[in-house]
């Protein structure tokens, strides 16, 4: 019975968290049940669990499916609570590597005719090893170094295995309703499934370079490194190599003489440039996933987990940033009101009431002087008046940039987060909603509908009834001979000309 599978599996995970303290914050807890509270208090009898919690620890113990789970919860600070997200963001994938001989039959079995007919060497231990991949040095044929990350032995067993077991525990926790249901469990594991799958083919993610190597293109001090595609297979991914010091080693980072100042900008720059001005953003940039080279780039790594963003949803989040920044609360009521992101019931000036007391205490102060858990506590406190349903895109959205702000700190404490996107923000802003932006968006939407008047014609035509349905009518005399119909074109071709009065009233 799968539900007897699942909840084994469960039962397990559940007594490895126990003895690491995770399930500590659950019992005493009011708004969990009360069997849930003792079965919490059951699992930790005997374990010597440590009384603050150790969340990462706990997820480590579960294998790597949890690792990946605790990296997709570190999104959700409303979900865990602001203590529990900030440990979790620890999970760095640093694992014990597969052992030379199985990587090597993957290899052999992922690489046409085998690794020795691709490469002309390859280094037997792992550059890095993380829960879904490792990463080896190569040469190729050719004499280019490269990075060569291949997919762990038995990684898709485990994770589809692991997968629906957290599907069938979020949709009973759902159904418990009240702050469960509004939570979102089940979107939760479906959004981790989908980065999962997607981590769990390697051409997704040489894409996801290839594309945000777009997104960055001209932002100066920001990299992608480079696909090779003839090496890139499903379970392996093939990308140039660079010699850089991971932003981890502060000490190293210190001794390159590098200006940390301009670095933490140009890293804040970059990732707006990709959130807003492109819609799509990398969406795990930690310390990790950066390398500073010898020139003072800084290179970003690992595309496994990315963002996207519709162009509506940028044009909200620029207005709301830049009504924070100007502590213009009342527009940014207003936006989320426009967005459907507060439920109309609600009074829109007692929402813009709520944002100045979030907003107003931070305003002109230095970012290191921020506490970013009252933040987010007053952010979530509104979430809750305010019935607002969790919106998955916009939190990975806000995980990426308390990430950012966190790496940004760590180069530069003085950094102040909206001084440096003041500048983007705004300008973004006139040139996609200035009066040039819309009336080019207008000629765009004029020019998609004409093409579609053909089509529509056909199928009014369509549409009409059968001529044996219709009242009979005396017969018409017969048409000259003149060739195919040109009624529709004639229809396409007035239309244009209204096009073009519309138009012409724009400009």
């Amino acid at each position: 019975m799968p539900g007897v599978t699942h909840g084994w599996r469960l039962l397990g995970d559940a007594r490895r968290l126990a003895a690491h303290g995770v399930l500590r914050p659950f019992e005493h807890n009011p708004d969990v049940p009360g069997l849930a509270r003792f079965g919490a208090r059951l699992l930790r009898f005997g374990t010597g669990a440590p009384m603050l919690p150790d969340y990462a620890g706990g997820l480590k113990s579960c294998g790597p499916a949890a690792v990946k789970l605790g990296q997709a919860l570190a999104t959700r600070p409303d979900l865990v609570g602001p203590e529990a997200a900030a440990d979790l963001r620890k999970l760095q994938d640093d694992l014990p590597p597969a052992p030379w001989p199985q990587v090597e039959a993957e290899l052999n079995a992922a690489l046409p005719g085998g690794w020795r007919a691709n490469l002309a060497d390859i280094s037997q231990t792992p550059a890095g090893a993380a829960s879904i991949a490792q990463v080896h040095r190569a040469v190729t044929k050719d004499g280019r170094t490269i990075a060569l990350k291949l997919l762990r032995p038995g990684v898709e067993a485990e994770f589809s295995s692991a997968l629906a077991s957290y599907a069938w525990a979020a949709a009973h926790v759902e159904r418990l309703g009240g702050e469960f249901a509004r939570l979102k469990p089940r979107v939760v594991i479906e959004t981790f499934r989908q980065w999962t799958h997607a981590e769990l083919d390697l051409r997704r993610e040489a894409g996801n370079a290839s594309e945000l190597a777009e997104a960055v293109r001209g932002e100066p001090g920001i990299r992608i490194p480079a696909v090779l595609w003839e090496l890139t297979t499903r379970r392996t991914l093939a990308l140039e190599w660079v010699d850089g010091i991971k932003l981890t080693d502060l000490a190293a980072v210190n001794a390159s003489g590098v200006d940390k100042s301009r670095l933490a900008a140009s890293l804040v720059r970059g990732f707006l440039k990709q959130a807003i001005g492109g819609g799509f953003f990398h969406a795990d940039m930690h310390q990790g996933n950066m390398l500073l080279t010898p020139g003072g780039e800084l290179v970003l790594i690992d595309f496994g987990i990315m963002g996207r963003l519709d162009r509506r949803a940028r044009v909200y989040l620029a207005e709301i940033l830049y009504g924070l920044i100007t502590g213009n609360y009342r527009r940014v009521a207003e936006i989320h009101f426009e967005a459907g992101y507060v439920p109309a019931h609600h009074d829109i000036g007692a929402f813009a009431t709520a944002l100045r007391a979030v907003g107003e205490p931070i305003r002109g102060q230095r970012t290191r002087d921020i506490s970013v858990a009252n933040l987010l506590d007053g952010l979530f406190s509104i979430t809750r008046q305010f019935d607002m349903a969790v919106q998955p895109h916009l939190l990975l959205l806000q995980k990426t940039m308390v990430m950012v702000e966190g790496v940004a700190l760590s180069l530069d404490p003085d950094v102040n987060m909206w001084d440096v996107a003041a500048p983007y923000v705004k300008g973004w802003i006139r040139d996609e909603l200035g009066p040039e932006a819309k009336a080019a968006d207008a000629l765009i939407a004029n020019v998609r509908l004409l093409k579609k008047l053909p089509g529509l014609a056909q199928r009014f035509v369509r549409a009409l009834p059968a001529e044996s349905a219709a009242p009979p009518l005396p017969p018409l005399p017969p048409l000259p001979e003149r060739g195919p119909a040109r009624w529709p074109w004639i229809l396409l071709g007035a239309a244009l000309g209204v096009g073009g009065m519309l138009l012409g009233g724009l400009f």
